[in-house]
């Protein structure tokens, strides 16, 4: 029953069915909550409920199924706390539950269960500290932890799991010392534990697992020497930047010696240092004292002042109780979305006249404050129809004497991409919320290429977006589409460079799984135009497959991309959403308009082929793929027009 357009609730009658072995929903589009009643199939040994859009908690009673081997619950809108009694499920193997809205800590009874084999609870906002019981786990292989915000110590008992395989806790905020004792994990193959608040020095017994072939340790606060050994050796395996205390290491990494303190020969040579030491050291001290004093006044007198990043005077001025007030508080009622790097609430500003969306930054989130700056640098001079228009920003201390950050722009009524494709609305307008017919969709897509084509050639710099995706482009009442969330933009001065790959400029981005281009897929990528253009083929192709580029049919090396070139053009009825089929604007046209329609289908994808070729030196620039696109929209709108003329003049 997976992967099908199942919706509503999950059917009441398959309680009565005692003996089920398997049930697996997924890839479906089934809501509200998760039912009680499913506790009650003692005989169940996999239930698999991910991609579809239940919310509400994890419900409590699953963990009387006491056979149950796989528990998949991964991207829906799951929300609350992981309940402990899950810690009963003792032949328990596969336990994802990543991509949601989980809350409150990671329970130690889950790393009790025996057999469990494989943790995913990536992307939710567990906080807390990963429990030392992780140790227990002896036979877990993948322990996936990504984005959330843990912190505290990584326990040194993680290396006590024997047969970890691979180990993910980026983009959360732990601190401390990388535990020597992962050098024990004989079995590790991949090991990321960039994006955190992590310091010292990389432990040496890395360099001696002999199988690990990823080692990401970027953007921490590590210091010291960078080994020589194993994984160390190759430049493509390791990724270490963003770490400014490093040195040393193999000369490929262009990093500075490190210094050499040299050992006195003699009991003289050591007392006149000392008696030059102690007096330069007292001096520098005195020194640093002054220097810290002087700064931390600066930053005193900098959050007396709260000046916004250079925004001009035509942007309203907003504090901290405007937008407190407008959101009633930043209450979970007013709450429209959450993202990487905050969330974002529904507000009305400005004596109520306006309806805006306030994106509050979540500041204790690290690169929260860079995203913040380059969201205010990138648009606070561009102006374009379908980018979403920023109306202020406010950089301030709230009422707690906190630092806090944040965004006004319009509101979108439409919401996102993401949401017309998937979701399948209230049940008053479902029939209705989720048909895009062709003609929307052409224009949607236009609409963001000529975002891009303005981002990346306008007289303000060149910008490139760096996370371009469904839920990054919002709708208005016309649907126009808008493209936001610019919080891993980055500005290039020079807007004549070229969009070739050898115009990038060597920072390492994050984009999103499914939609970076290959080249940047590493984390040390290049900030590239090219890439941009790669991410808005993967939405071209998404958009009128209605697929996601992370489905599941999309394994064993196919891609969306690859789907779509080994189906087109001869197949290309075959691999479309079969909704654009059933389009009454087309069902309603002579058979040779349907086919200068299927000819327009093929050119649309066939443009988005151009945009997702794995060489950045062979894609489209936004320049020939807007001008294309509008080639091909304003066709099929002479298409539609000439066809309703001759039903016209037969009636």
């Amino acid at each position: 029953m997976g992967l099908n357009q199942f919706s509503g609730l999950i059917p009441s009658g398959i309680a009565n069915i005692p003996n089920l072995i398997a049930l697996e929903l997924g890839g479906n589009l089934f809501t509200t909550v998760i039912p009680d009643w499913l506790g009650g199939l003692k005989s169940l040994q996999t239930l698999s409920l991910f991609n579809n859009l239940f919310t509400g908690p994890i419900p409590p009673s699953l963990s009387n199924l006491s056979n149950l081997v796989e528990l998949g619950l991964s991207t829906n809108q799951l929300d609350g706390y992981i309940p402990p009694s899950l810690g009963y499920l003792q032949v328990l193997e596969e336990f994802t539950i990543s991509h949601n809205n989980i809350n409150g800590w990671v329970p130690n009874e889950i790393f009790g269960i025996p057999t469990i084999s494989l943790i995913w609870l990536s992307f939710n906002y567990l906080e807390g500290e990963l429990p030392s019981e992780v140790g227990n786990a002896k036979q877990l292989m993948y322990l996936h932890l990504t984005s959330n915000k843990l912190s505290g110590d990584i326990p040194s008992t993680l290396g006590n799991c024997e047969s970890l395989v691979d180990i993910k806790l980026d983009q959360n905020v732990f601190t401390g010392n990388i535990p020597i004792t992962l050098g024990n994990i004989s079995s590790l193959r991949g090991l990321n534990l960039s994006h955190n608040n992590l310091s010292g020095t990389i432990p040496v017994s890395l360099g001696d697992l002999e199988l690990l072939q990823q080692l990401d340790l970027s953007f921490n606060h590590l210091t010291g020497h960078v080994p020589t050994k194993g994984v160390f050796k190759n430049t493509t395996a390791i990724q270490i930047d963003g770490n400014q205390g490093l040195c040393g290491g193999i000369p490929e990494l262009h990093l500075l010696e490190c210094p050499v303190m040299p050992l006195n020969s003699t009991k003289h040579k050591h007392s006149v240092g000392l008696k030059v030491v102690i007096p330069l050291a007292t001096t520098v001290s005195l020194a640093v004292t002054i220097v810290f004093a002087l700064f931390f006044w600066r930053e005193k007198q900098k959050r007396k002042s709260v000046s916004l990043p250079s925004f001009d005077s035509s942007f309203p001025k907003v504090s901290y109780h405007d937008l407190a007030r407008a959101t009633d508080g930043f209450s979970a009622s007013n709450l429209i979305g959450r993202g990487r790097y905050g969330s974002v609430y529904k507000a009305q500003l400005f004596h109520g006249r306006n309806v805006v969306a306030v994106k509050v930054f979540s500041l204790e989130t690290k690169g929260a404050q860079k995203s913040f700056i380059a969201e205010c640098n990138a648009l606070r001079n561009v102006r374009h129809r379908n980018l979403v228009p920023i109306l202020t920003a406010c950089s301030t201390i709230d009422s707690r004497g906190n630092d806090f950050k944040a965004l006004v722009y319009k509101f979108m009524t439409r919401g996102d991409l993401y949401e017309l494709l998937y979701s399948t609305g209230d049940d008053e307008n479902t029939s209705t919320s989720n048909h895009i017919t062709l003609a929307q969709r052409l224009s949607i897509i236009v609409d963001v290429a000529d975002a891009l084509e303005y981002l990346h050639h306008n007289n303000q710099g060149t910008i490139v977006h760096c996370d371009l995706k469904p839920s990054n482009i919002l709708l208005d009442d016309n649907m126009t589409a808008h493209v936001g969330d610019f919080g891993l933009a980055r500005l290039k001065i020079d807007s004549t460079a070229s969009t070739s790959a050898d115009s990038t400029s060597s920072i390492a981005i994050k984009g999103t799984i499914g939609y970076i281009a290959p080249e940047c897929a590493s984390g040390g990528g290049q900030v590239s135009t090219v890439a941009d253009v790669y991410s808005f083929g993967i939405i071209l192709l998404e958009i009128f497959l209605r697929k996601r580029p992370t489905d599941n049919m999309f394994k064993d090396g196919l891609d969306i991309a690859k789907y779509v070139e080994m189906n087109s053009p001869d197949r290309t009825l075959n691999i479309v959403d079969p909704e654009l089929l059933d389009d009454k604007q087309l069902q309603e046209i002579p058979v040779t308009m349907k086919e200068k329609c299927i000819e327009c289908l093929v050119s649309v994808l066939n443009t988005g082929l151009c945009c997702v070729k794995i060489s950045p030196n062979e894609r489209m620039a936004m320049q020939e793929v807007a001008a294309r696109l509008h080639v091909i929209k304003e066709a099929y709108a002479k298409a539609i027009s000439d066809s309703q003329a001759v039903i016209s003049d037969k009636t």
